[in-house]
């Protein structure tokens, strides 16, 4: 389920194409040739040798790419998914979640003005939260996807904003461990989502998405809102709320699974 978030697969227009960053590292041949072509890059992108040195010795995942080519579970309905994904035992935690983290919640509201409820949702779908993040190496995996050539840019620039999440001092390399597809933290950030969203809300310094949950649940709160969250609305399918959700994962069946979630969870 968390390998699939924001990996939904479309066709992008030749504008598009254009207006996407270009990659100088050119996928095929050989793995190591191409690693060294990315490096270079890299650094010309001003990332520093203690940070590139992550690198190193790096081999090919091809446990990776078969995974990326079997994907298929939003085939199945909303009620096949939802009845699987919002069991009893995840009610059970998220609603003492709720209560754990209430003074948190609250903050989080009053800035972003999303309720806790909806980031609870996210936080057991995608980790049942932060208990199984995925222990896939990030930096790894993500440069096997970039040197596949099925999607080489997009993954290429996840690759660079991996690197930059450890040039400024958030996470080491071994540190970021957690999904197939390079997610990473308790609600599965894409390293460039990271970098735009994910803020210190603990106050020590650090934007760290996979052990401080007030940075994790914040983070989440600032990813909605960035796409447009509506303070005291709802969000049902057909809201501007709903939309929203659309944004964080492209499977209607998954955002309606969170939207389900969080109503249970107000009720609770």
């Amino acid at each position: 389920m968390t390998s699939n978030r924001r990996l939904f697969v479309c066709y992008l227009s030749v504008a598009l194409l254009a207006a996407a960053p270009a990659y100088a590292a050119q996928c095929g041949g050989s793995f190591e040739a191409w690693l060294e072509s990315f490096k270079r890059e890299a650094a010309a992108n001003g990332i520093g040798p203690r940070v590139l040195a992550a690198l190193n010795g790096l081999a090919f995942d091809p446990n990776v790419i078969a995974r990326d080519r079997r994907q298929g579970v939003f085939r199945q309905t909303f009620e096949e998914f939802s009845a699987r994904m919002i069991s009893a035992d995840r009610m059970r935690v998220g609603a003492r979640k709720l209560k754990q983290y209430a003074g948190t919640f609250e903050r989080i509201e009053q800035r972003f003005a999303v309720p806790g409820a909806v980031i609870t949702a996210i936080w057991g779908l995608e980790t049942d939260f932060g208990v199984n993040q995925g222990n896939f190496a990030t930096i790894r995996a993500l440069a096997s996807l970039a040197y596949d050539c099925r999607r080489t840019e997009k993954f290429q620039a996840e690759l660079m904003d991996a690197l930059r999440i450890v040039e400024r001092g958030d996470l080491t390399p071994a540190e970021m461990r957690g999904a197939w597809a390079g997610e990473i933290g308790q609600t599965q950030f894409l390293p460039s989502s990271y970098l735009k969203f994910a803020i210190d809300f603990d106050g020590n310094g650090k934007r760290d998405l996979i052990h401080s949950a007030p940075d994790v649940l914040a983070s989440t709160a600032n990813y909605l809102q960035g796409y447009g969250w509506k303070r005291d609305q709802p969000w049902d399918p057909g809201t501007a709320n709903f939309d929203v959700l659309r944004e964080w994962n492209k499977s209607e069946v998954y955002s309606k699974t969170v939207a389900e979630f969080a109503r249970r969870l107000e009720q609770e």
